[in-house]
């Protein structure tokens, strides 16, 4: 019950400002129709219920979930089954991210179908499934994560160079999308599950900075689409 109450306290605490915020310019500044508004109170009211019940359902089955799976796989002790299993989580996790779903469609719809819907999140989702299973092998053999990071950013620098200017702010806006409130919360969970086993929970901070990776691979992908296409 605790639970469900910080949780109906982080939600209101998440959306009244913005709420309050378009009352006020309502009211004073932009005068919208009153349809409008009455359309964007009954919106506000379902994002408070779904925000709810989906946050409720991270930290009762997300989380848990995710952290057991990467202790799973890796008490299998075969580096390959941790690589293909945190790729494919990874994978089908970003497909599922209501933010990529979003920015697909207003992609889409901006571009005239030049860049289909379809393409982009499977683009999205292959780039953050490859980065969850360098994320997996940097957990394992210690590698630093600045040298991953850097590395993936110089990439990203070199491969703009030869991508049409208007992907370039698609494919950060892509890397963005994919630290959602779906992708976040299970691939921290899966990567701490990967480093307890490992190290022990003394060491389990290791699992962290895969969000950060993850968010490299869209980006990559994305960038690499616009050569396609370019």
């Amino acid at each position: 019950m605790d639970n469900i109450n910080e949780t109906v306290l982080e939600v209101l605490y998440s959306i009244l400002p913005i709420t309050v915020v378009i009352t006020v310019l309502q009211f004073t500044i932009i005068w919208l129709p009153a349809e409008a508004f009455v359309q964007f109170l009954i919106g506000v009211l379902f994002v408070g219920i779904g925000l709810i019940l989906f946050l409720i359902g991270v930290n009762v089955g997300l989380l848990p979930v995710g952290e057991m799976v990467g202790s799973a796989l890796t008490k299998t002790k075969k580096l390959w089954v941790i690589i293909l299993f945190g790729f494919l989580l990874g994978a089908v996790v970003t497909i599922a991210e209501p933010d990529v779903r979003v920015l697909s469609s207003q992609i889409d719809d901006v571009s005239g179908g030049a860049i289909p819907q379809s393409t982009l999140i499977l683009a999205v989702a292959l780039g953050v499934g490859i980065f969850v299973g360098l994320a997996m092998l940097r957990i394992i053999f210690k590698i630093r994560i600045v040298y991953l990071l850097a590395g993936g950013y110089g990439l990203i620098f070199l491969i703009a160079a030869f991508t049409p200017s208007h992907f370039v702010p698609i494919s950060f806006d892509a890397g963005g999308v994919t630290t959602g409130p779906l992708t976040v919360p299970f691939v921290l969970a899966l990567g701490v599950g990967v480093a307890t086993v490992i190290r022990g929970k003394s060491a389990s901070s290791d699992g962290f900075g895969l969000v950060g990776l993850a968010s490299i691979g869209p980006i990559l992908s994305v960038l690499i689409l616009g050569v396609i296409y370019g």
